[in-house]
């Protein structure tokens, strides 16, 4: 299976793939519009036996929106101009969402915006779940759509409505070691440049924006609202110093103990969906008479530079104990890291 999201050109897609089908009967003039945007960017999904699954095509806007009512004043918007997601009951809308947002913040976009027919109530849902807010309506020859608006200037403090930002201000921050065999499936932005990018399958923890991460550790130390860096260890012993890498950011949404879950089949459904692990695995690890603790996060920036261990001693002035499984951050260490990592700075909100 290729990589979940694949860049390439409007005129390198087959217009007559039986997926758009749906796209040519609700848009009169997707066809000519189509074939005019041929050396245009486009995100595709494929399937396994090649033919399409997910079409999106996001594009840069500056001026007044005039064509919807109300109209929008001027503003740096991303417009995500074509959607269309078949997600074969994975979690690939997020997987969606999470890339325009990333989008939104790379291009530097005040908003995002989208038109929707009322007849994608799955599609208005998940854009709502992620700040989306109807601004309107668009009325042309082909019907009426909603128009879905999300402010990238403005903050709710509802940790899915504001991803990918984060709020800093009195909540503790966390380093979080997670082995390489597990790193890479569940936060596949964050891939190392040595490993293979052929790795990133379809499947659903690499389509979303939220991970639940499993471990003996006592995860219930952190939670709702804390920040946690994400720190890969080495893959060979005694080199840590330079193969073990901060990669990642996310704030963490629930904590919970083997306590919590007071059947196995509660903790299957808390983990399934966002973890790395198979239902039947997960079935025999509550089943294992470990400690148990699972934490559910919100993944929200990949490292486009990964700082390494020793960095982290040297620069962020961590000590080597106590040990780095899941240890506490100051203010300063936790903007020191992603200082390090190049982090966008506009996702840092206070």
């Amino acid at each position: 299976m290729g990589q979940t999201l694949r860049p390439t050109k409007f005129k390198d897609v087959d217009l007559n793939d039986d997926f758009f089908d749906s796209l040519k009967a609700q848009y009169a003039e997707f066809s000519d519009w189509f074939a005019k945007k041929a050396n245009e960017p486009v995100y595709v999904v494929d399937d396994n036996d090649g033919s399409l699954r997910g079409f999106v095509y996001l594009k840069m806007e500056n001026g007044p929106i005039v064509d919807v009512t109300p109209n929008l004043p001027a503003k740096r918007r991303l417009k995500v101009g074509t959607l269309k997601v078949e997600a074969k009951g994975t979690k690939l809308g997020e997987r969606i969402i999470k890339r325009i947002l990333d989008h939104a913040v790379r291009d530097g976009a005040e908003e995002v915006y989208v038109t929707v027919f009322d007849t994608h109530p799955g599609l208005i849902k998940i854009f709502k779940r992620y700040g989306f807010e109807e601004k309107g309506v668009k009325t042309t020859v082909n019907g009426e759509e909603l128009v879905l608006v999300r402010s990238m200037d403005t903050t709710t403090g509802n940790i899915e409505m504001d991803f990918p930002f984060i709020h800093t201000s009195g909540k503790k921050k966390w380093l979080l070691a997670i082995y390489p065999d597990y790193h890479t499936s569940l936060f596949p932005d964050s891939i190392l440049r040595n490993e293979d990018p052929a790795i990133e399958e379809d499947v659903p923890h690499t389509n979303t924006i939220h991970k639940v991460y499993i471990a003996k550790l006592v995860l219930t130390r952190m939670k709702r609202g804390d920040l946690v860096v994400i720190y890969r260890t080495t893959d060979r012993a005694g080199q840590a110093r330079f193969r073990s890498v901060a990669t990642s950011v996310c704030v963490i949404e629930e904590s919970k103990s083997r306590k919590d879950f007071s059947t196995a089949a509660d903790f299957v459904a808390f983990a399934k969906d966002h973890s790395v692990f198979t239902e039947s695995e997960l079935y025999a690890r509550h089943a294992d008479g470990h400690p148990l603790y699972a934490v559910k996060m919100t993944y929200n920036a990949a490292f486009p530079k990964r700082p390494i261990r020793q960095s982290l001693l040297d620069q962020v002035g961590l000590s080597e104990y106590p040990r780095w499984d899941l240890r506490s951050l100051n203010d300063q260490q936790f903007l020191d890291i992603l200082h390090l990592g190049e982090v966008n700075e506009s996702l840092v909100v206070d």
